[in-house]
């Protein structure tokens, strides 16, 4: 193993070391650690253009992620998804498995905005009264909100999707769309558990009856926004432009960066009509979008050095003479198996900053594409939202009352299958 490698292997274990113990924020990690190596490495005249460069390869990533939060947050203020929450819960009154089935779609539009903390006080809130009425579990809550919401995760703006654009340098469109059916078919999978769940649940406990009154309650404690900033008058015309803002994006012809630009500018012109209401939506989101691009831009330096100093190269060159030539081919795979245990165990900073990029190089050794190495490392995420390092699942914990080793006991299974969902639906469409 030639010094490259062994300071490109001691960078990342020091720099994930300090992520797990919760040393260094990751954004002073991502610059300061590949600094640190990169003198250590002899190449402190060219730190700036490594980072510069490696800024420029993830630019887009950090716009379609900045605008991605802007618009869903309008989206949220004006009440585009109030009437369809209300309407969940109208239709599941007090039936469980109307109920359980109405928590995973429920689930599935507010987790739109890839804010796990913010979709899971939003269900809990309004689902948590019609649990405790009926006497179903919490635990069944907090496991369908936990995984509806972990397959919403996947898209762009969520956080595992973001981190690998960003760290192998690829375009959104090319890691998420061909990951869309296998995330039909795992949403798909929990309505049919939940079904089955409330069926049980409605042998053991009927169907319970409820008032106008009570259906009227919960509906209301549903949006925490202040009620001026609603717009039920056009709420047909937010409806229709999210809709073909959907439409533009799954057909992979405009770059994400651009159709939330554009998307997020229009939202807020329809909604808005004077400068100082759309600078006060701009300001409420900006915090919420700025931590996101900020890591996303210290991850930019931190790849500019990882290549730039030809680490990456030199740790694929060990880690390709290390693993067997038959299993190559398969890195796809390999990684896919990997990402279970590597994003519960460690952050998804540090496995899609510090382990993914080589196992990319690795691949790319073999023939396999840096695309299909991000594809298959994201197949991992129903095990990951169940590690003790998320802090949204601390929150639903606490929302709901329900203990971590509980929630671990439920799920595991159901994320194990929705894992292999994935893996399964890569390999029979060809996207690994």
């Amino acid at each position: 193993m030639d010094m490259l490698a062994i300071l490109g292997f001691g960078m990342i274990i020091v720099f994930m070391v300090l992520i797990m113990s919760k040393k260094m924020h990751p954004v002073t990690a991502l610059i300061l650690i590949p600094l640190v190596f990169a003198l250590m490495a002899g190449s402190g005249a060219g730190v700036g253009k490594m980072m510069v460069a490696g800024v420029r390869k993830i630019a887009p990533t950090a716009m379609m992620l900045l605008f991605a939060i802007m618009y869903f947050g309008i989206m949220i203020n004006v009440g585009l998804f109030d009437p369809l929450v209300t309407y969940i819960l109208r239709l599941v009154k007090g039936d469980p498995v109307k109920i359980l089935v109405g928590t995973v779609l429920l689930t599935g539009v507010v987790a739109l905005d890839g804010d796990g903390s913010t979709t899971f006080m939003i269900v809990c809130t309004a689902m948590m009264p019609l649990y405790d009425r009926l006497g179903i579990s919490r635990i069944t809550l907090a496991v369908f909100a936990l995984m509806t919401n972990n397959v919403l995760n996947i898209i762009p703006w969520g956080g595992p999707t973001a981190r690998v654009i960003a760290a192998l340098g690829l375009e959104a469109n090319e890691v998420f769309v061909p990951l869309v059916p296998g995330m039909i078919v795992a949403f798909i999978f929990l309505l049919v558990v939940a079904y089955f769940i409330g069926l049980k649940e409605r042998k053991r406990l009927g169907i319970v009856e409820m008032d106008e009154a009570t259906l009227q309650e919960i509906s209301q404690k549903i949006s925490t926004e202040a009620p001026e900033l609603k717009r039920p008058g056009l709420f047909k015309v937010n409806l229709l432009l999210t809709i073909v803002l959907m439409i533009v994006l799954v057909s992979d012809t405009i770059s994400l960066s651009v159709v939330f630009a554009v998307g997020t500018c229009l939202a807020l012109i329809i909604n808005f009509k004077s400068i100082k209401e759309q600078t006060a939506r701009i300001e409420e989101h900006a915090p919420a979008a700025l931590n996101v691009v900020v890591v996303i831009i210290a991850a930019g330096c931190f790849m500019g050095i990882l290549s730039g100093t030809k680490m990456d190269a030199a740790i694929t060159k060990t880690l390709v003479g290390m693993i067997p030539e038959s299993f190559g081919p398969h890195m796809a795979l390999i990684t896919a198996l990997l990402s279970a245990p590597g994003t519960f165990f460690l952050s998804n900073d540090a496995f899609y900053y510090g382990i993914v990029p080589i196992l990319a190089k690795t691949g790319a050794a073999y023939g396999v594409t840096p695309v299909a190495i991000a594809r298959a490392s994201l197949m991992g995420q129903p095990i990951h939202f169940l590690s003790p390092l998320i802090g949204a699942l601390w929150l639903l914990l606490g929302i709901t009352k329900v203990t971590l080793g509980e929630i671990q006991k439920f799920a595991f299974p159901v994320a194990t299958a929705m894992m292999f969902i994935y893996i399964i639906v890569g390999k029979v469409l060809g996207i690994i």
